[in-house]
């Protein structure tokens, strides 16, 4: 039995958090895409527009804050750009875009770059 505290702080198995990873996947896969635009423009305008590029910087922003905020409504730690943790209760399942499964696990002291590939025997557990 699981008891949902207000900060939605939830534990997740390796089944559980795979099962989330469609919905993620297109969250992120569309606040990709729109950053990936903005980006370009503001590239573009970079050099000859300094007002209108700082305006471009603030919708991408505006992009990755909400990207966050959704993560964090769905369970998951939302962390840097495009980078999810979800919780096991001992260390973190990792998913980085474009991954399309949940692969990797790092302890609660380990970052992106302690990140351990999976167990096929992690399954089921």
């Amino acid at each position: 039995m699981e008891i949902v505290s207000l900060n939605k702080k939830r534990t997740f198995t390796v089944d559980s958090a795979q099962e989330l990873l469609p919905v993620i996947y297109k969250i992120t896969e569309e606040a990709h895409k729109d950053v990936k635009v903005l980006t370009n423009q503001m590239n573009a305008v970079r050099g000859t527009c300094q007002v209108k590029a700082g305006q471009i910087e603030e919708k991408i922003n505006d992009i990755v804050d909400r990207w966050h905020q959704k993560i964090a409504m769905l369970g998951g730690c939302p962390k840097g750009i495009w980078l999810a943790d979800f919780d096991s209760g001992q260390g973190y399942y990792c998913w980085k875009f474009p991954e399309t499964r949940i692969s990797f696990w790092h302890g609660y002291n380990d970052g992106f770059s302690g990140r351990i590939p999976l167990q096929p025997s992690h399954h089921g557990h």
